[in-house]
């Protein structure tokens, strides 16, 4: 095994966090161990015994952190702010660097209680753990910054839940992410009124998650919050143009470094629709397909208030009133990069955005199905293209696609993740333990992210 780089968590203190103890389970089954972004960390040599050693048992690693830190944060809960919050459920387990040369947080979902654990118990379900792994895998295939899923153990206990059928059985999830930091983690500070903790975690994201130069304070705040303003700009954009509703769009749920990560209702929806709902219990749809820009924006703004306690209100608002702007050309980006095609500049690509949202939003056939007929270049035919909102699309296609050659194109269908198939995948698992419709799917998500690597434009 690759012997681990520097701890830099450990630079801010225990202010920032709580040491903690993993929970003893059971048993320790593997259920997904992530080898490809394994070797991507230097831990291309690990044996199965060392898999589950160090990922369900949470032996440290060597060189590495000798116990797990829970991080101390706040947040906006659907809009409410709530100090009663923290890593409850899950720990900072160990940092690695990247073969990209990133700082990388292996973080953990369903580890044991700490100190933030609110009466829970700490536990993750198999189900939720299983819906983590193919929210990932989906994402990182169409394009989206997201935390991976690294390892999925099942843990041999019986849990609990008021929303599903219980006693069912538990799982423990180690998430590999870019930094572990939330806009949470400032509000707490803010929330305090430690101007300190601020300027420290300031300057903490900027050398180690953002690689930028360190100024005064001000400068700092600002050089952080432009740096922020235009990742979540992009995350808001990527959702869109998958056609992914994260459904907890609360601000501890928001990275600093604008990689998604902690999926629980998580939703695609099939066809373009704004209001479309991930979460049941979001009964005014705060956090609707349509509504995650402005739900993103609103947090980023709570950031700004935090880091006016370092910088100054007057770039801070500017660059907040940027944010709008930034997303609208992210969208360009992305939805072109999902179309298979690069831009032009914005007088050539705005007229094709235009075409195409309105060409999705006549909701005739569903958005997988869209960006694989049009993005395999099999020019489409039938009456569901033969719409007139799908004539100026086609025009202005027509002058710029991009040939596509991977053999993806070519298959019957797109590879989709809708809630039927998530369901039937759990079906599987829960009545047979049968593995087999998970593991043919991660597959199949994976020749699909290669098709979309292979074939992007220049």
């Amino acid at each position: 095994m690759a012997k681990p780089q520097a701890v830099p968590i450990q630079e801010l203190g225990e202010k920032f966090y709580d040491p903690v103890a993993p929970a003893d389970f059971p048993a320790c089954t593997p259920r997904f161990l992530n080898r490809r972004w394994a070797n991507r960390i230097g831990l291309c040599d690990l044996s199965d015994e060392q898999w589950g050693k160090h990922f369900c048992r949470f032996a440290p690693l060597p060189g590495n952190l000798p116990q797990p830190l829970a991080l101390k944060y706040h947040g906006h809960q659907f809009r409410v702010y709530n100090p009663d919050i923290g890593d409850g459920r899950g720990f900072l387990f160990a940092q690695l660097g990247g073969d990209d040369g990133r700082l990388l947080d292996l973080g953990t979902k369903g580890s044991g209680q700490t100190p933030y654990s609110r009466r829970g118990d700490g536990r993750l379900t198999l189900k939720g753990g299983v819906r983590e792994v193919l929210a990932t895998e989906m994402l990182e295939a169409l394009g989206v910054n997201t935390s991976k899923s690294f390892a999925l153990f099942e843990t041999g206990e019986e849990l609990w839940r008021g929303d599903e059928p219980s006693p069912t059985r538990s799982s423990v999830l180690t998430r590999l992410s870019h930094g572990h930091i939330r806009i949470g983690n400032f509000q707490r500070f803010a929330f305090f009124g430690d101007v300190e903790g601020i300027a420290a975690l300031t300057r903490y994201c900027l050398v180690h998650l953002l690689d930028e130069p360190l100024g005064d304070d001000a400068e700092n705040a600002a050089r952080l919050f432009d740096r922020v303003c235009s990742a979540t700009a992009t995350l808001a954009a990527s959702y869109i143009a998958a056609g992914f509703v994260h459904g907890v769009l609360n601000s501890d749920n928001i990275n600093i470094t604008g990689e998604s990560f902690d999926y629980g209702p998580w939703r695609f929806t099939p066809k373009w629709d704004e209001e479309f709902v991930a979460a049941y219990f979001d009964e005014i749809g705060l956090y609707a397909f349509g509504r995650q820009p402005e739900a993103i924006h609103w947090d980023v703004a709570q950031l700004a208030g935090c880091l006016a306690m370092i910088g100054e209100a007057p770039a801070l608002s500017d660059l907040l009133a940027s944010w709008p702007d930034r997303f609208h050309l992210a969208l360009s980006d992305r939805m072109l990069a999902r179309l298979g095609i690069a831009r032009r500049g914005e007088a050539e690509d705005r007229p094709l955005i235009s075409a195409m949202l309105a060409a999705l939003r006549t909701g005739s056939v569903e958005i997988d199905r869209f960006f694989f007929d049009w993005r395999g270049g099999r020019q489409p035919a039938g009456e569901v293209y033969a719409a007139e909102e799908y004539k100026e699309f086609r025009s202005l296609l027509d002058r710029r696609q991009h040939p596509s050659s991977h053999a993806y194109w070519a298959d019957a269908g797109p590879c989709s993740m809708h809630i039927e198939e998530v369901e039937a995948i759990w079906a599987a698992i829960a009545e047979h333990d049968d593995w087999s419709p998970f593991e043919s799917k991660i597959d199949a998500i994976r020749r699909l992210g290669d098709a979309m690597t292979s074939d992007a434009p220049a």
